[in-house]
């Protein structure tokens, strides 16, 4: 049997937008009215944990009135085709509920909390417990904090990120502007001779060999499928 190519998407807020998740760029720099850098900055946390929790509580709520659209679903449906790898800068969870099995968040993940003092305890939550505080524990009576890569912090997945595109037989990019760093740096480690599709309504310039698909995830997927798997 032939082994299948090894496919990697990278995803950014325009794949999760058509779903109804909002993002920050809506609305000039604020999110429900809060400043930025007030609820996802690590300085913002230090200075106002309880408002940091109940923006998060939100972001929780709305997610799970979403969604996966027809574009999480085409991305999950190549997996029949390709040994597909997910690299999102999304922290919703909309790609594992349409199916994909290989999923690399570099921002964190809105659906999990983590130990304040140990980072590396994280918890998932669920539907019935999806609000903290900051008096909030976990099991070993630690505080607990949205496992969130906040802005003045690190990436930690964004060196297994790379080595995902550095294997890559085709790279996609779907839904990103291409100037949130480190992600939009991802484009720089593709091997020569790969090819790249990049989909977005309102693309970003990228070299002439990347194949523009200038239309909203959904639509954009839907021409991808019939380009990748015919």
């Amino acid at each position: 049997m032939e082994q299948k190519k090894k496919l990697v998407i990278s995803t950014g807020a325009g794949v999760s937008a058509e779903s109804g998740i909002s993002t920050f760029r809506d609305a000039d720099g604020l999110w429900e009215n809060y400043p930025v850098m007030d609820v996802c900055s690590a300085d913002g946390f230090a200075r106002n944990p309880a408002l940091v929790h109940r923006f998060y509580n939100e972001r929780r709520r709305q997610l799970i009135d979403c969604l996966p659209n027809a574009a999480h679903r085409a991305i999950a449906r190549l997996e029949e085709w390709y040994d597909v790898y997910v690299i999102t800068q999304n922290v919703d969870d909309l790609h594992e509920r349409a199916g994909s099995t290989r999923v690399l968040h570099l921002h964190g993940e809105l659906m999990k909390v983590r130990s304040v003092a140990h980072p590396e305890r994280v918890y998932t939550l669920d539907r019935e417990h999806l609000e903290t505080t900051p008096e909030s524990l976990d099991e070993y009576g630690d505080h607990v904090r949205p496992h969130i890569v906040f802005f003045q912090e690190a990436v930690p997945n964004i060196e297994p990120a790379i080595e995902l595109v550095q294997q890559a037989d085709i790279f996609v990019v779907i839904g990103t502007s291409l100037v949130v760093y480190p992600a939009a740096g991802l484009l720089h480690y593709v091997r020569p001779g790969v090819p790249v599709y990049y989909i977005d309504p309102r693309p970003a310039a990228v070299p002439g060999t990347v194949h523009v698909i200038a239309d909203k995830a959904t639509v954009g997927m839907e021409k991808l499928e019939k380009i990748l798997c015919p």
